[in-house]
């Protein structure tokens, strides 16, 4: 039967798919168009399938404040092409508004959250089909507090979220949110910092003084002092100040407003 090239622009347009995909389900469904966007999202499924055991190293990494809440989410693809491609950038900011707007508690609550009636998760397992490459949403994460801030970085690669636990200057809430994406801390301070890692790190302190030939009965006092020197390079509220390097961050909010400070924060990066 003879395929108007109207019904194929729709199709594609509702799929995404490309024309000879779209002409070619619509030839198998017989003109039924409901019949084709099924066959064109098996289709999807059929080559994420395939693709599974394929590695997504790159993709786009986005992230929305606004008022109390913030959210990031990273989705993967196999090559830069694709993560520079508009359409798959919208289609990483979609999954970013519904975050935004659900919050849900985790990333498979998120993937099952649905975007023009059908899960995210499936949604991704079709786009798989449609580009022709393994799709992962690999991260998602969100805070929430007084006053938040997103940053991306150029690119697409690197996010933060910030939350403070009070309403703080635009300027500042940026400084802090680049902060957080220049120099990577892993807490908002020491004593958020996980006990296995502060362990971890005092027996790296002690194994080096040993190697250094220190006194067995130096080792913990000299291991605590690298330890502090740790927790100078990766807490955000006590690292230097990447614009101001002679005070620390906290240091640097507090100048603004002297009860200011960070609650939460969630990073991430494709490059690592």
């Amino acid at each position: 039967m003879e395929i108007k090239a109207a019904d194929v622009m729709k199709l594609r347009h509702a799929t995404n798919a490309g024309m000879m995909d779209c002409k070619h389900a619509l030839q198998e469904a017989e003109g039924d168009f409901d019949k084709a966007v099924d066959i064109i999202r098996k289709k999807g499924l059929i080559v994420a399938s395939k693709r599974a055991d394929r590695e997504a190293k790159e993709g786009c990494v986005l992230a929305h404040a606004e008022g109390k809440k913030a959210a990031l989410v990273s989705l993967n693809c196999e090559t830069d092409f694709v993560a520079k491609n508009e359409n798959f950038i919208k289609f990483t900011q979609s999954i970013l508004d519904t975050a935004f707007a659900n919050m849900p508690a985790d990333l498979n609550a998120l993937l099952a959250l649905k975007i023009d009636g059908r899960t995210i998760a499936d949604q991704i397992a079709e786009q798989t089909g449609v580009i022709g490459e393994k799709l992962e949403l690999s991260f998602y994460g969100k805070v929430e507090g007084e006053d938040t801030i997103a940053y991306i970085h150029p690119g697409n690669k690197l996010a933060t979220i910030v939350a403070f636990n009070k309403a703080a200057e635009t300027q500042v809430k940026k400084d802090v949110a680049m902060q957080a994406a220049a120099m990577a801390p892993i807490a908002v301070d020491k004593t958020d910092v996980p006990e296995n890692v502060i362990a971890h790190e005092l027996e790296i302190g002690k194994e080096k003084a040993r190697e250094e030939g220190k006194p067995e009965n130096m080792l913990e006092k000299i291991a605590q002092g690298r330890l502090n020197k740790f927790f100078q390079e990766s807490t955000l509220l006590n690292q230097a100040f990447v614009k101001e390097p002679k005070e620390t961050v906290k240091s640097y909010m507090q100048s603004h407003d002297k009860d200011l400070t960070v609650t939460s924060f969630v990073r991430f990066t494709l490059n690592d």
